[in-house]
């Protein structure tokens, strides 16, 4: 219910947007614009055609362009920037917390990244270089070296008045870090803790170490957002090999990665890039296109050509030809089922060499009862249409072995996708729909010629 009202108010801010648009009148444009939060700016703009989606881009504060270039997929940004200038871009730049900076950073310009480094302390500027300095999708590149940290050989007043000096906190900032004098990770402390403890309670008796183990900089973005939706978490620590604290990741940063596998595994299904802009040119998107459509094509001419192989019996039997979609489209069905359950499961880190053949074993064994069930009525219903029991018999025996051979895809296919280097998610669809209709069209038209001809 809540994420149906969110697509109704972003419809609703589309609408009233694009009417004010129409109406050549930029005053109230900007005044709804500003309204907006900055992930509402940036999912408006990416829903607007370009000519629109500059003007909207121009009212924008100068102050939040920075945000919402956050809040925008990589081609919709790339076309953001390329309209601002060098000054607008260094501001928006210098406006970002250090971790969305590196976000940002492989978008901008060489000469504008040379600005932007130049305008920086030494300080930040060799934490941004190495923030910048891990590999994309770690927790390296999504921490922020921003991190208030304690001695574990002090007292709590003497952290409070530290605090108090400081004057100024990050954002979801929940814990402290309590490190030792080499920077080492102790453990935490929580603020409530903190604030409703003795002055004089030594650090080191109030530290949280089995809560919450550090984040190995090297672990992957998926290995992150699993560990803060496990545990629940607001911000976690992030350490090297030896165990030095390098920096800490927020709850809002999870947020975006978790979301963007969601987009990740939903389009790359179809063979789409999640960071493609909707109202890209029509050259573009054709031709990122062809290329899956292309593979379709490949697949569909092999369906047909075993099609082919039986175009005797078909003619003889032309009931056949009638019946042979259902059998392939029941197998499509079924192994999409068991393929979405799959992505998911390998996204998850659920499925593995350790499973994968009680996966699979569980799945036939699905498919088998939902074949003997379904193939069952549907026999019945080809015996009342055509008045024919062989012909019940070869559709019940096809529908049950399609229905197996789609199961066997569903849990195969992607777990081959994913020991040859690809993404299970990537257009496993494609080659799952060849399997189901090969299969489907062969078994059915090959127990048709055998049982029907002679």
């Amino acid at each position: 219910m809540a994420e149906y009202s969110r697509q109704q108010k972003a419809a609703h801010q589309l609408r009233l947007l694009s009417e004010a648009l129409d109406s050549g009148r930029l005053g109230p444009v900007k005044r709804l614009v500003n309204t907006l939060s900055t992930a509402e700016i940036g999912n408006l703009l990416e829903s607007l055609p370009p000519g629109k989606r500059s003007i909207v881009w121009g009212l924008v504060d100068a102050e939040d362009d920075g945000e919402v270039l956050l809040h925008v997929g990589d081609e919709v940004r790339e076309s953001l920037i390329a309209e601002m200038d060098q000054d607008e871009i260094v501001a928006a730049a210098e406006s970002l917390d250090l971790d969305d900076l590196a976000e940002l950073m492989e978008d901008l310009p060489d000469q504008v990244i040379d600005e932007v480094l130049k305008s920086m302390d030494r300080e930040n500027r060799e934490r941004l270089e190495q923030v910048l300095s891990y590999p994309e999708d770690t927790a390296g590149r999504l921490m922020n070296p921003d991190v208030i940290t304690v001695r574990a050989d002090v007292t709590v007043d003497v952290v409070l008045r530290y605090l108090r000096l400081r004057g100024e906190m990050p954002e979801h900032t929940d814990h402290l870090f309590v490190v030792s004098r080499r920077h080492q990770y102790l453990g935490r402390i929580s603020l409530t803790a903190l604030l409703l403890s003795e002055p004089g309670r030594p650090i080191n008796q109030m530290l949280d170490t089995d809560e919450q183990p550090a984040i190995p900089v090297t672990a992957t973005a998926a290995e992150v957002a699993s560990q803060f939706e496990d545990h629940d978490w607001i911000s976690a620590p992030v350490v090297d090999e030896n165990n030095i604290l390098l920096g800490r990741i927020t709850i809002d940063d999870v947020v975006d990665i978790i979301r963007e596998q969601a987009e990740h595994q939903a389009l790359s299904a179809a063979g789409l890039d999640e960071d493609e802009d909707m109202f890209s040119p029509v050259p573009r998107a054709a031709r990122r296109r062809m290329v899956w459509l292309g593979v379709n094509l490949a697949t569909a001419f092999l369906a047909a050509s075993v099609v082919g192989r039986f175009e005797d019996t078909i003619e003889k039997v032309v009931a056949l030809a009638v019946l042979m979609p259902i059998v392939a489209g029941m197998g499509g069905n079924a192994g999409t089922q068991v393929l979405a359950l799959m992505v998911r499961g390998l996204a998850l880190g659920q499925v593995g060499a350790s499973n994968a053949k009680v996966l699979l074993w569980k799945e036939v064994r699905v498919a088998l009862l939902n074949g003997l069930a379904l193939g069952a009525l549907l026999a019945g219903v080809v015996w009342l249409w055509f008045d024919d029991i062989a012909l019940s018999l070869v559709i019940y025996a096809a529908l049950i072995m399609n229905l197996l051979f789609a199961s066997l895809a569903g849990v195969l296919v992607p777990l081959t996708l994913r020991r040859l280097g690809f993404d299970p998610a990537l257009a496993s669809g494609i080659f799952l729909t060849t399997v189901t209709d090969v299969m489907g069209f062969f078994v059915f038209l090959g127990l048709g010629s055998l049982i029907l001809l002679h």
